[in-house]
C-alpha cells in the first residue's frame, strides 16, 4: 500500500500542460486520413522542464505519446527569485525573442502560447517580447532552446567566476 501511494505523489509532482492541438490530412486513393499531432509541456515548477511532441491517428494516444517523450527530455533550467537572472535575446528560425527578468508580483508578461512553458519552469515573474514569425509551435521551440541556451550561459559565468576566485588567492 505505501509504494503504491510513492507512485501516485511521483505522478503528480510533475505539471502537465497540453499546449497545442492540429489535425493532419493525407489523401489517398481510398479517401482522406486524418492524424494528430500534440506538443506538450511537462514541469516540475521548480527548474525541471521538457516539452515532447506526439502523432497519432487518435487524439488520446498522441497525447500519451506527448506527455511520455516530455518527461523524457526534462532538463533544469536556473531560476533565480522565481525569474531569470539577466536580458536574453535568442533567435529560432524565423523567431526572435527577447526576454527581460520581471519584478516581483509583475507576474508572466508572454504570448498565451508560451505562457504554459514559464508555468511549468516556476517563473513567476517575466517579460517576453517575439518579433518575426508568431507559429505556436516555432515560438514554443524557440523559448524553449533560449532557456536552455540561458542556462549554458549561466553555468558559463559561475565557472568563470570560480576560475577568477581561484587566481585571485592564488595572487595573494
Amino acid at each position: 500500500m505505501v509504494n503504491f501511494k510513492s507512485t501516485i505523489e511521483k505522478k503528480d509532482m510533475f505539471f502537465e500542460k497540453l499546449l497545442l492541438v492540429r489535425r493532419h490530412t493525407k489523401v489517398t486513393k481510398g479517401g482522406r486520413v486524418f492524424g494528430f499531432s500534440v506538443l506538450t509541456v511537462v514541469g516540475d515548477k521548480n527548474g525541471k522542464i521538457g516539452i515532447g511532441k506526439g502523432r497519432a491517428k487518435e487524439v488520446p494516444s498522441a497525447i500519451q505519446k506527448a506527455m511520455d517523450r516530455a518527461r523524457k527530455n526534462l532538463v533544469d533550467i536556473n531560476i533565480h527569485n522565481h525569474t531569470i537572472y539577466s536580458k536574453f535575446i535568442f533567435k529560432y528560425c524565423a523567431t526572435k525573442v527577447v526576454m527581460l527578468p520581471g519584478y516581483e508580483g509583475s507576474g508572466i508578461i508572454s504570448p498565451s502560447s508560451v505562457r504554459s512553458i514559464f508555468e511549468a519552469a516556476g517563473i513567476k515573474n517575466v517579460f517576453v517580447k517575439c518579433f518575426g514569425s508568431k507559429n505556436p509551435c516555432v515560438l514554443i521551440k524557440c523559448i524553449f532552446e533560449a532557456l536552455l541556451k540561458m542556462n549554458d550561459n549561466f553555468k558559463a559565468i559561475a565557472l568563470r567566476q570560480s576560475l577568477l576566485k581561484k587566481t585571485d588567492k592564488n595572487k595573494i
